[in-house]
């Protein structure tokens, strides 16, 4: 029999800052330890150079992770103009240089061409699997990888400073499996002139903002403590995107069962997907359908 995994049944959101030079999964296991939590996953790695808003679910938030990872992010970052590197980020070997540098009107222009639903290549250093096996592990190992083209929604993307010759600070607001470094070497070979991702910082993720942030200083200074709890989200703040529906207590407890739950009349159509809640509490998401919410997640909370 599997060995139940010790820690406290408490759930909802930790919104952390991640620091440089942590991974997200790094930042996920101090925050377990934090709040002394039996469950924990994130909502949207950053790597490990990158630093702003992380989304942490604790215990059953951990399964409305999806509708975050699936909502829009912003991004602030400052482009180095005139350098390739192999991982498309300042950690990189230099590949390639170049003595040109555009003037702020080219960039603008050119970054018209990365708005809408564009196609990006991910970089070779990136998590994406190949044949099963992360591309970052094969090209660590000296491997010329050919990865393909992905679809990606982009809301937004500006210029917002030009500190000098060699650098542009922009600003992305993207849907979900963006890469800025991709962003930065396209735009680099646009201009004709070759970049890389400098700095990194994440500003908003679906619901979740700076103002929403603990530091991990802030963390560890509370852990294990009532004092962390007091900055816990709902798990519903997960949910923000979807809209809420008022179930009966006969219907909450056919949801709790997984089965279909009558929930009270709303203006949400046929088929979208929602939320159920019973006394303000979660108690499922599924989709409804002509008064019943047919679910796909069910919430045990306490």
């Amino acid at each position: 029999m599997a060995r139940k995994r010790k820690g406290r049944d408490i759930s909802g959101w930790l919104v952390v800052d991640k620091p440089a030079g942590l991974t997200s999964t790094a930042v996920v296991n101090k925050v377990r330890w934090a709040m002394d939590a039996r469950k924990a996953g994130h909502a949207g790695t950053l790597d490990p150079e990158a630093t702003g808003v992380l989304a942490v679910a604790l215990g059953e938030a951990t399964k409305t992770v999806p509708y975050v990872t699936d909502a829009l992010k912003a991004y602030s970052f400052v482009i180095r103009f005139g350098q390739a590197t192999n991982t498309d980020d300042a950690e990189g070997e230099v590949i390639a240089t170049s003595d040109q540098r555009p003037e702020d009107a080219e960039i603008t222009q050119a970054l018209g061409a990365f708005i809408g639903d564009i196609m990006q290549v991910p970089p070779q250093f990136s998590a994406v699997k190949i044949d099963g096996e992360r591309a970052y592990k094969r090209a660590r190992d000296g491997e010329d990888l050919e990865l393909a083209a992905r679809p990606l929604w982009v809301e937004e993307l500006l210029l917002v400073d030009r500190p000098d010759a060699d650098h542009a600070v922009l600003e992305m607001t993207c849907g979900k499996g963006g890469y800025v470094r991709s962003i930065a070497r396209d735009l680099g070979a646009a201009l004709g002139c070759h970049a890389h991702v400098r700095s990194l910082r994440r500003l908003w993720s679906g619901p979740f903002e700076v103002a929403d942030v603990l530091t991990l200083d802030q963390i560890e200074a509370g852990a294990k403590t009532p004092d962390l709890d007091a900055f816990l989200l709902p798990l519903e703040a997960g949910l923000h995107d979807l809209p809420e529906l008022r179930c009966t207590p006969e219907g909450a407890t056919r949801l709790r069962n997984g089965n279909p739950g009558m929930v009270l009349a709303s203006d949400v159509e046929y088929g979208d997907e929602a939320w159920a809640s019973l006394d303000g509490k979660p108690v499922a998401v599924g989709v409804y359908k002509s008064g019943m919410l047919h679910p796909n997640r069910v919430f045990n909370l306490e």
